[in-house]
């Protein structure tokens, strides 16, 4: 599975790791994450998330 990084602050999603603070489960594709989800470092949307 891919990682993704903010293209604002620079946070790395990690499938692996997930964001279950956020709700999102440990194993969970970028692919599969909600629309609505927001980075939980600086809340831009998912669409300013490039692959690393």
């Amino acid at each position: 599975m891919d990682k993704y990084v903010c293209n604002v602050c620079g946070y790395v999603y990690d499938p692996i790791e997930g964001d279950p603070n956020n709700g999102i489960a440990p194993g969970t594709p970028f692919e599969d994450i909600p629309d609505d989800w927001t980075c939980p470092l600086c809340g831009v949307e998912k669409e300013n998330f490039s692959k690393e």
